[in-house]
């Protein structure tokens, strides 16, 4: 078998797995076992999770629960209102490093289980509290990140409790 990393629309990188024979692809075995449809995923996620990533979280599962993983997330939660907390904090004394480290931080955690939304949102976060643009090299007034920042952590916030809605869902978890 060879695996080739082949990039998809919004940047999301996908593991393509084909037969050295032929050279055609192989079944995913992977979405069957984890109880999702491929063809329904981006409908269903509505681009809030790269399932490659998450599938591969999934993988370090054992076979008969998805302990392991469920943790990871849950525990991602926590992590992630924790530092909702602190990036309010940082924002409420323009603290402009404290929120682009944060942002660093969230973005790591949000990148490690796929979600795609929040980690782009992260890495904006990271520029404007550095005082540039979101492409990272122009730059901007402390007033400009200001504004910039205030609506980036509403959005950040949607995108965050969309992440976690789906999440729970996944997991049939709707406690807490």
């Amino acid at each position: 078998m060879n695996t080739t990393l082949t990039t998809q629309p919004e940047h999301v990188l996908k593991l393509q797995t084909t037969d050295r024979d032929n050279d055609v692809p192989s079944d995913s075995e992977a979405d069957d076992d984890y109880g999702y449809d491929e063809d329904q995923e981006e409908e269903d996620s509505n681009g809030i999770i790269d399932h490659t990533t998450f599938d591969q979280l999934l993988e370090m599962d054992d076979e008969e629960d998805r302990e392991f993983s469920k943790s990871l997330v849950f525990n991602y939660f926590e992590q992630a209102e924790q530092t909702f907390e602190e990036l309010e904090e940082a924002m409420s004394r323009l603290g402009f490093a404290d929120l682009s480290r944060l942002g660093h931080f969230l973005k790591g955690s949000s990148a490690a289980l796929g979600l795609i939304k929040i980690k782009s949102s992260c890495e904006r976060l990271q520029h404007y509290g550095n005082r540039k643009e979101a492409d990272g090299v122009t730059s901007i007034t402390n007033k400009e990140a200001e504004l910039l920042i205030r609506a980036l952590l509403i959005q950040m916030r949607k995108e965050y409790e969309e992440a976690k809605e789906y999440l729970k869902d996944f997991y049939k978890d709707g406690d807490e």
